[in-house]
């Protein structure tokens, strides 16, 4: 079974539940927040895990268990009368696909934000509560904000209420750390204990928690498989100035991992017990058993060194409640950023990653021109004729987003270091792909359609890298609107790829150069243009984005670091088109130096060709062009060594030069 098959498989368990279960769930929430004391009048259930994780567990998907709904991001409240679901404009048309009954969709940046909702909803005095553990600091206390207005109080439950209902709730997995070797890491634990140790002395810190599971992966080279499509590893980790302990669950720990990471000086400790240290931790009682705790680097500065380091955006405020208030250094993980530029070994492998994972996405949309045009008499890849042939060749042939998708995640498993998917693929037909995250189901999902526009948006997880790739097809004559549409997603796409730019500027600056060619027009997309990557870690890394929301303002655009370059434009009920390159942040070398600033451009790493049969070549200009027909020569040169004779002869067509 795919890894895709799997995950329909457990989206199908919670998909399959009736509106009448929906209401049920309601009823026994309901009557657990009336008999809580005090007595709750509403109950907030995010969709983040104890570490405010994008992706989560099965037994963590807990706002999908009451909502129904299935997208990654989302924020459910329910009350004695309401039961609401806010999402961003990913999601929209998904949320209104899946939720039921009573529950109605609040648009993110359309509709008024849950606590604004609360405030002028429920009653003064109101008692709203949450499980603290999967809430971050920085929620938890913008609600608190919110509600001492109308003295509403935030109610911290003793448990998870959701957890008490959910009588099928999925048990934890065991699944084993792996130690990730400096052949692809690049740098020793000690290195980066170092590094991070400097970083709390400077702050006048004696200790850190870090709770985000790619932090910890990353701080401790080591992976898992504890959350699909993400390689890491449920776990917390708080390090100080003399001592570093890792929290996870002894079970999933060899002897060999375990003998490695004492060598590092680290101690584990059950994942449970990281609750209780967090108060050693503020009384200065937490102490390394380690007789001999190697990569200290740091000794304390000159003054009191008493703060503890709290990420306000990943850390729960279940931890934080156990600190003192004026003893928190609130401000983001160091780790983010030191994770976010990558080193020479992890950029080296990277482009090494893409590279395969490009000649395996060749390999499947070669595959994929033939098919269509075997099974369904389309006109191919490359010719822009009159649509295919409604009536299939053979009515035993059947090609769905399912089976297409399943043959390209085929494609990456035959690669090196090939550990799997790293989201779900997007694999969407016609109106399917204006869903923006739109997630096939073998049961219901579209047949290919030689007159439809068709969207992947796809990746891989290898040891080497992570890679997310999108392309946008049609294999039989697209219309001149979905030509123009797709021709100003590339414009935009070229002109964020080719961008030079001084040092200091941010992702929402940059963020509009993606947009221009589509707002000509008059059109736009809902979800930002560019995220960074990890090096065989989570495919959405931050701390830096490309985007329109304000937390692209927060940290600068920066040399090593990685970008996805993926604008797009969806309508409805009709197409959706995206296009998607990773980018790796490199000095420019410029003319001029104005201001001494320095500056930067992008290097493209993702190699597969666009369809220049769904380009208007008249609205392009002579430097687009340029561009496209050195970038698909750059495509054959590096890909051919990978190929069969077929899937070079295809490849040389799809990148011949307009």
């Amino acid at each position: 079974m795919t890894q895709q098959q799997l995950l329909i498989k457990t989206l199908n368990q919670l998909r399959n539940t009736t509106t009448k279960d929906m209401a049920d769930i309601l009823v026994s929430l309901r009557s657990l927040m009336s008999s809580y004391n005090p007595p709750l009048h509403a109950l907030i259930v995010p969709s983040e895990d104890y570490h405010q994780s994008e992706y989560v567990s099965a037994r963590d998907k807990r706002r999908e268990f009451v909502s129904g709904f299935t997208g990654s991001a989302g924020l459910a409240l329910i009350t004695m009368n309401d039961a609401l679901l806010w999402t961003d404009g990913r999601y929209f048309l998904q949320a209104l696909q899946e939720l039921k009954g009573e529950w109605k969709l609040m648009r993110i940046g359309e509709d008024p934000p849950l606590e604004v909702w609360m405030a002028d909803n429920l009653p003064h005095d109101a008692a709203i509560g949450v499980d603290s553990w999967c809430v971050s600091i920085e929620a938890a206390q913008r609600w608190e904000r919110a509600f001492a207005k109308k003295q509403q109080k935030l109610v911290q439950t003793s448990a998870n209420l959701v957890d008490e209902v959910w009588k099928n709730r999925p048990p934890a997995e065991i699944n084993p750390v792996v130690l990730h070797p400096i052949e692809f890491t690049g740098q020793s634990v000690a290195d980066k204990l170092k590094d991070l140790r400097e970083k709390l002395v400077h702050e006048k810190a004696r200790g850190i928690i870090i709770t985000a599971l790619d932090e910890v992966a990353w701080l401790y080279n080591i992976r898992g498989s504890d959350i699909s499509y993400s390689p890491v590893v449920q776990a917390f980790a708080i390090v100080t100035t003399n001592s570093a302990f890792l929290y996870v669950d002894n079970k999933k720990v060899s002897s060999e991992v375990y003998s490695s990471l004492k060598e590092s000086g680290i101690e584990l400790r059950d994942y449970s017990a990281v609750s209780g240290d967090v108060v050693l931790l503020v009384s200065d009682q937490l102490k390394s058993s380690l007789t001999d705790v190697q990569g200290n680097g740091a000794k304390e500065a000159e003054g009191k060194i008493d703060l503890i380091w709290a990420d306000p955006r990943s850390c729960c405020y279940a931890l934080y409640s156990k600190l003192k208030s004026d003893k928190v250094f609130m401000q983001q993980s160091p780790l983010a950023l030191a994770k976010a530029l990558k080193n020479p070994v992890e950029l080296d492998g990277l482009k090494k990653a893409h590279i395969r994972d490009g000649a395996a996405v060749v390999q499947y949309f070669a595959w994929l021109d033939k098919q269509m045009q075997e099974i369904y008499g389309a006109s191919g890849y490359f010719l822009e004729a009159e649509g295919g042939n409604k009536k299939k060749n053979s009515e035993s042939m059947k090609l769905t987003e399912v089976t297409a998708s399943d043959k390209l995640e085929s494609f990456r498993a035959s690669k090196e270091h090939f550990r799997g998917l790293s989201f779900p693929t997007i694999s969407s037909v016609g109106p399917n792909a204006a869903i923006i995250h739109y997630s096939p189901e073998a049961e219901t999902c579209a047949e290919l359609d030689p007159d439809s526009i068709y969207l992947c948006d796809s990746g891989g997880q290898y040891l080497d890298g992570t890679t997310d790739i999108t392309r946008t097809v049609h294999f039989g004559k697209p219309s001149v609107h979905e030509k123009a549409c797709y021709t100003a997603v590339l414009k935009g796409h070229i002109a964020l790829g080719n961008a030079r730019f001084p040092n200091g500027t941010n992702g929402n600056t940059l963020d509009i150069l993606a947009r221009m060619p589509l707002w000509k027009y008059g059109l736009d997309y809902r979800h930002g243009t560019g995220h960074g990557v990890g090096s065989y870690l989570n495919v959405h890394e931050g701390p830096h984005l490309i985007s329109f929301r304000p937390q692209a303002q927060l940290v600068p655009i920066q040399a090593s670091m990685t970008a996805t370059d993926e604008p797009g434009y969806y309508e409805d009920g009709k197409f959706g088109i995206r296009l998607e390159n990773v980018l790796i942040v490199k000095e420019a070398d410029t003319k001029f130096n104005f201001g001494d600033k320095g500056y930067l451009a992008f290097e493209h790493i993702t190699w597969a060709p666009y369809q220049t049969k769904m380009i208007d070549l008249s609205l392009l200009t002579t430097e687009e062009i340029d561009w496209l027909n050195s970038y698909h020569s750059r495509c054959r040169d590096i890909l051919t060594p990978y190929l069969d004779e077929y899937e070079l002869a295809w490849l040389k067509k799809a990148t011949e030069a307009v």
